[in-house]
């Protein structure tokens, strides 16, 4: 499956049938906190996090999510991947640790994630 770049609104219809290609009930993502964009698709948040980084993101701006779009509220975004392991950032966990990093996550998932 390839990896897309989502820059402009996508339903949560889009992504069941995303997920339901891939993984069943998930979607993996890669946000970039400072473009406003995400990447899915990719088997691995590592794919996703190289497509950005060829498109000209910066390594420090990506961080790897999963997307559950059956769920909805807090559910719908797990803050988990390998990539977001990161001692230098701060970040010592796969987790996201920042909570102003996870707001912006969340901020730019409501505005590409619509609801229909």
């Amino acid at each position: 499956m390839p990896i897309d770049l989502i820059e402009k609104q996508i339903t949560k219809t889009s992504l069941c049938e995303i997920a339901k290609k891939r993984f069943g009930d998930l979607i993996k993502a890669v946000v970039d906190v400072e473009k406003g964009i995400m990447t899915i698709g990719g088997e691995l948040h590592s794919d996703e996090e190289a497509f950005l980084l060829d498109q000209g993101s910066c390594q420090k701006n990506l961080w790897g999510i999963n997307l559950y779009p059956d769920k909805s509220g807090e559910d719908f975004i797990e803050f988990d991947s390998v990539i977001n392991l990161r001692p230098s950032q701060g970040n010592r966990s796969r987790d996201v640790i920042d909570p102003q990093i996870r707001q912006k996550i969340k901020d730019i998932i409501s505005q590409l994630v619509g609801e229909s």
